[in-house]
């Protein structure tokens, strides 16, 4: 594999898409130009078929070209699954209700032939430049959404069939790198089982929050192994920093209390430390075992330099043995990694 250079911070994709807001194209256009511009070396983008129905992978590709970036200048990682389509209802039907003023629809296609077509379109919708890294993506939630033992056999075998695809792309050159993302650990780690990556994102999972014991020693293993981990999603759907949403579950502050409370004892340590939530959660996030990256999102120019300085944050000693002390975190992973 030619070596990446991960940078500390990733940047996520899913604001050019029209996620929950649609942002104007001079906005769009300048957050990319922030995120080229605070890059030490090249920029890295993650982006999407599924994020506005290829509308992020459009405003990507468009806005790099306005900008005049450089194809060295970036590396452009595309989760591939997710087929633009015309638009036949109101609103998408792939994801209804969370992306705004889309004018296409995308199908799921998770095959050998699917996930070339994939790729393909992907390409063709970043215009001069082109991804160089690529995965399944969410093959958690294709899992997931079989009916039978029998079906779920079949779709983890189309799984399969889409890395064969991916490989292929690979030993041509087309690609640099080819990994896996989910939300669900467990589906990385039997993917990684049977299919050689060479890095993986893992999203809703390791945070300051919650970092359980097998997850840590499967972190451990791909470290052994050379696998670069991605850490995205580190605030559990933005719970963690002030969102009512827990790994974007609406949460109910008497159903879930415990979460509330385990809140209120972070903010309440992070004021007496004088350090930020999203300080905490990054550099937890980005020093769990075999981290290379960490992946933010931001709908907001100004954001982007204020997210690459996260990752050089200080955190006193002292913060993570109260933290131990009160049982915010886990005494065994404290006592081993901070």
């Amino acid at each position: 594999m030619e070596k990446i250079i991960w940078p500390k911070v990733i940047f996520g994709t899913s604001g050019l898409g029209n996620l929950y807001v649609a942002l104007p194209d001079e906005v769009k256009l300048s957050i990319v130009d922030e995120c080229v511009n605070c890059s030490a070396g090249s920029a890295v983008f993650d982006s999407a078929g599924k994020y506005g129905a290829g509308l992020a992978l459009e405003v990507l590709g468009r806005s790099l070209k306005q900008l005049e970036v450089d194809r060295s200048d970036v590396l452009i990682s595309n989760k591939l699954g997710w087929l633009r389509t015309a638009l036949k209802t109101t609103e998408p039907t792939f994801e209804p209700g969370i992306w705004r003023n889309l004018e296409h629809d995308a199908v799921q296609r998770i095959s050998y032939d699917g996930i070339l077509e994939c790729y393909e379109q992907g390409n063709e919708l970043l215009g001069n430049y082109h991804a160089e890294l690529v995965s399944v993506h969410d093959p958690d939630e294709y899992l997931a959404a079989s009916v039978n033992e029998q079906e779920y056999q079949q779709r983890y075998q189309d799984i399969l069939d889409a890395y064969r695809a991916l490989h292929e792309l690979k030993q041509t050159g087309k690609v640099k790198a080819i990994g896996v993302g989910a939300k669900d650990w467990r589906i990385i780690a039997r993917i990684a089982g049977d299919v050689k990556l060479d890095w993986v994102m893992i999203a809703n999972s390791m945070t300051i929050h919650s970092h359980p014991a097998e997850l840590v020693n499967f972190m451990l293993k791909l470290e052994q192994e050379g696998v670069a981990i991605i850490n995205s999603s580190l605030f559990n759907g933005g719970f963690l920093t002030g969102s009512a949403y827990y790994n974007y579950r609406l949460t109910d502050p008497v159903k879930d209390k415990a979460l509330y409370h385990w809140r209120v004892q972070f903010n309440q340590l992070c004021l007496d430390y004088n350090i930020k939530p999203v300080e905490a959660c990054v550099i937890f996030g980005l020093n769990a075992p075999g981290v290379r990256s960490i992946a933010l999102n931001t709908t907001q120019a100004e954001r982007v330099a204020q997210n690459v300085a996260l990752p050089y944050s200080t955190i006193p000693d002292g913060f993570w043995k109260e933290m131990e002390k009160l049982g915010l975190i886990d005494p065994v992973y404290a006592s081993s990694y901070l």
